[in-house]
């Protein structure tokens, strides 16, 4: 008996050991993402289109990772998929490479605003450097204007080539989908 609380002791510190180890290191938000990369590929989050016509604002500027300005302005008439993640967040490591696998797809019929809300610039480019994705990072250089706002993140706002929010997906989903890359194409 003594020996069973002894082994089950050592158990219980070793899986504490683990996860302190994992959240003080900070590669915690990454493994939960990792594992929630699984349940996206059960294709069980798909993005939906939006019921009702929102018009997109246009007054969103972008600063690209080498510092170079970005209006959304200029993307008017193009469609957009507009994406709001942030390195902390498990779910936005979640769907990245699909996302990434996304923009291969099509790229450049699609303009990418991926946009970080990190306060830290460099983690996030790090980041994205490291896991070698292709899209464009971005940061917001004045306030989200509200249609974009949203209480969660990862939020995605796809927008067609009139300037209506087609697609408004709070939380992670799988974009990669066929039907998903089929849907992008015909905007």
């Amino acid at each position: 008996m003594a020996k069973k609380i002894k082994r089950e002791i050592i158990e219980w510190v070793i899986f504490f050991l683990i996860v302190g180890g994992l959240y003080f290191t900070g590669y915690h938000t990454e493994v939960i993402g990792t594992l929630q990369r699984g349940v996206l590929m059960t294709g069980l989050f798909q993005p939906t289109k939006n019921e009702t016509k929102i018009k997109a604002d246009y007054t969103l500027v972008l600063e690209d990772v080498n510092g170079n300005t970005v209006d959304l302005s200029q993307w008017k008439g193009q469609p957009i998929f507009l994406n709001l993640w942030a390195t902390w967040c498990p779910p936005c490591i979640a769907e990245m490479p699909d996302i990434n696998q996304l923009y291969l797809e099509v790229n450049p019929s699609i303009k990418f605003a991926i946009i970080s809300v990190d306060e830290d610039r460099e983690k996030a480019i790090a980041f994205a450097k490291r896991k070698q994705f292709d899209f464009p990072i971005y940061f917001p250089k004045n306030e989200l204007p509200k249609v974009y706002r949203s209480g969660a993140i990862p939020t995605t706002h796809v927008i067609n080539s009139n300037g209506e929010i087609v697609v408004t997906q709070k939380g992670m989903a799988k974009y990669s989908s066929d039907i998903f890359i089929a849907f992008l194409r015909s905007l």
